[in-house]
C-alpha cells in the first residue's frame, strides 16, 4: 500500500472543540483539496511538507507516547490520506479515541472515528485569484460546502460543527448552512471561533465571538495553543 505523506506527529494538548484540554497525539497528514485564504498550516496543505509513512510506522509512532490516549488525525485534509482507514482501524482496536479533523468534503467510508470534527468552509474563505489563479478558485468554490457529505459524517457517530467567523455576515451564514442540513442539530454542536495566530488578537476578537454565541445559542471555541505556546508547529 502507497505510504502516507505526513506533516509532523506530535504530542500537546487539544486546543480547540469539545474536548480542548485533553493531552492528544496529532497525527498531521499533508496535502488539501482546498485553498483557504486565511489557511495557517500551509505546510501541511497547499505548499505540502514531509516523507511518506507506512501505517506500521505512524502506528508504532503514536505507541511511543505512552500517556496519551486520544488521537488527532488531522491536515491539511486528512481524509485524502492513503491508508488513514486502516490506520484508524489500528488506533481504535487498541484502545485510542480518535477524533478526525476535517472539512467534510470527502465522506467517511470506512474510516473509524469517535469524534468527526467537522470545518465547513464559508464563503469568505475563498482565495484570491491572485494567489492560486482562477482555477483554484473555481475548485475551492465547488467543493467548500458538501451538505450531503456532511450528512454522512453526521449521521456516523458523535461530530462538532466548528466555524472560524469574524462578521456578523459570517454569523448568519453559519445559520443557513446548519438550517440546509435538514438535520436537528443541537446548538450545542455548532463551535463558533475567532480567527487568528496571535493570543491577544484572539482575546480581543473573541469577546465579539462570545457574545455571538450567547446570541445564537452556539458554543464558544478558543484557541488554547495558541494561548500556550504561540502559533508554533509541533503544538
Amino acid at each position: 500500500m502507497k505510504g502516507m505523506r505526513i506533516s509532523e506527529i506530535f504530542y500537546s494538548v487539544q486546543g480547540e472543540g469539545v474536548l480542548c484540554g485533553v493531552p492528544s497525539v496529532f497525527v498531521r497528514t499533508s496535502g488539501c483539496n482546498l485553498r483557504c485564504r486565511w489557511c495557517d498550516t500551509p505546510y501541511a496543505s497547499w505548499s505540502p511538507e514531509g516523507r511518506e509513512w507506512s501505517v506500521d510506522e505512524v502506528f508504532k509512532e503514536v505507541q511511543s507516547f505512552g500517556m496519551a490516549r486520544h488521537v488527532v488525525l488531522t491536515g491539511g485534509e486528512p481524509m485524502l490520506a492513503a491508508g488513514l482507514a486502516e490506520l484508524s482501524r489500528r488506533l481504535h482496536g487498541a484502545g485510542y479515541h480518535i477524533t478526525i479533523e476535517t472539512a467534510g468534503t470527502v465522506s467517511p467510508g470506512e474510516v473509524v472515528y469517535d469524534l468527526a470534527s467537522l470545518s465547513p468552509k464559508l464563503s469568505g474563505s475563498v482565495p484570491s485569484s491572485d494567489a492560486f489563479g482562477v482555477g483554484w478558485v473555481e475548485k475551492h468554490e465547488k467543493l467548500r460546502l458538501q451538505p450531503a457529505v456532511l450528512r454522512e459524517w453526521i449521521g456516523g457517530g458523535d461530530y462538532q460543527l466548528k466555524f472560524v467567523v469574524g462578521s456578523r455576515a459570517e454569523l448568519d451564514e453559519v445559520g443557513r448552512l446548519v438550517s440546509a442540513l435538514g438535520l436537528a442539530v443541537p446548538h450545542h454542536k455548532v463551535l463558533l471561533m475567532p480567527e487568528g495566530v496571535e493570543s491577544g488578537s484572539l482575546l480581543e476578537k473573541g469577546r465579539l465571538v462570545a457574545e455571538w454565541c450567547k446570541e445564537a445559542g452556539y458554543r464558544y471555541c478558543d484557541r488554547l495553543h495558541v494561548h500556550l505556546y504561540g502559533h508554533t508547529r509541533g503544538t
